[in-house]
């Protein structure tokens, strides 16, 4: 096992466990979306959200912190090289594989054959190609799954990464300002607008605002919550016990604040998480390979794939232990085929990090 020490100051950067975070995150995704895909209801719900939502939250708080330290230590043109190189590849082989294997493999298990399978809207090569930018605009193939619980969708987790490169690009935009890199406040008054959107969406959605400004802000707090996160570790270092009540303190809003209790918790989740993430010791294989995009993306179609082989018979956490199984090799394969060559070739060379956040004299550098 690989322990990341806890520090009173710096956060550990290459010492932490926020490979195995992730991987429990989309496994609470995986968790959350078999109640649907099976037909057994919604699972445990808080505020109206399953845990799957939940966890893209945590995703989201942690991707703020780690694209901010991104961004300050690389050049703009290498930021988003880097960015485009770790989300899109797997994102695009994702596609073709669900369109030209999985639907494939499902009519067959439907109907015995693949009659107009290629033909009838929405064609695979028209699920490719309308869901390529990153905004997923088709959920169907074909005729494909209309004899499971949770009809024609073959993936329900890909929505949020459209969310995510846009919080990326947020942040791309907002490192040209020297304010940003210069100061704490300008993160936290940018957060704390965030959460005031989110707060008030009634009344944005009464001004026109549509479902992609509504889903933005649910997420995009959760994100500049991670981005606080860091420029108070970069600044102010790491404490445990800041870490312990964070974690507590976090769950105060999240439990009795409905609305925007999430998006207000987000910085004191970011810092739990964090400060977690370096006591919690992970397996070296996980240290070591990061399965946990592919495991996130690949987790619902399989499981639809598993439902027409049956399993769901078995029962929702029979299903849930296959599909955990079953998405391990697809994540498996993501991680070693496409992520981890395109990453190596995108990082031939890295840029100094950023010397304009100083670090004070007792030391929190990252």
């Amino acid at each position: 096992m690989v322990t990341a020490p806890t520090s009173s100051r710096a956060f550990p950067h290459s010492r932490n466990s926020l490979n195995l975070f992730r991987l429990i995150l989309a496994g609470l995704v995986l968790f959350a979306h078999a109640f649907y895909i099976t037909g057994n209801g919604t699972g445990p719900m808080l505020h109206g959200e399953n845990l799957g939502g939940w966890a893209v939250a945590g995703f989201f708080v942690l991707s703020g912190f780690l694209i901010t330290g991104s961004r300050f230590r690389h050049s703009t043109g290498e930021f988003l090289v880097h960015r485009i190189a770790r989300i899109y590849p797997a994102f695009l082989v994702v596609l073709v594989v669900t369109a030209l294997v999985f639907a494939p493999l499902a009519g067959l298990l439907e109907r015995g054959d693949l009659a107009g399978f290629f033909t009838t809207p929405v064609t695979p090569l028209q699920y490719i190609w309308g869901n390529m930018g990153l905004q997923v605009n088709s959920y169907t193939i074909s005729w494909t799954l209309q004899t499971v619980p949770y009809e024609g969708a073959w993936n329900g987790s890909l929505w949020t990464l459209y969310y995510e490169f846009f919080c990326y690009i947020i942040v791309w935009t907002l490192g040209f300002l020297a304010i940003f890199r210069r100061t704490a406040w300008f993160p936290i008054a940018l957060w704390l607008a965030s959460v005031g959107v989110q707060a008030t969406m009634s009344f944005w959605v009464r001004l026109g605002l549509d479902g992609d400004f509504t889903l933005l802000f649910k997420l995009l707090p959760y994100f500049m919550g991670g981005v606080v996160a860091y420029v108070v570790f970069e600044r102010w270092g790491m404490r445990t016990w800041i870490g312990i009540v964070s974690l507590v303190g976090a769950l105060v809003p999240i439990i009795f604040l409905p609305g925007f209790g999430g998006q207000l918790a987000a910085p004191l989740l970011a810092y739990g998480l964090l400060w977690l993430s370096t006591v919690v010791p992970q397996p070296r294989l996980i240290a070591k390979h990061d399965i946990s995009y592919g495991f996130y993306i690949y987790a619902w179609p399989t499981a639809q794939l598993l439902v027409l082989l049956g399993v769901a018979g078995a029962g929702v956490w029979v299903f849930m232990g296959v599909n955990i199984l079953a998405t391990v090799v697809f994540a498996t394969a993501s991680w070693l085929l496409i992520e981890r060559p395109v990453m190596r070739a995108t990082r031939r060379s890295r840029s100094k990090p950023n010397a304009v956040i100083a670090a004070p004299a007792t030391g929190a550098a990252a």
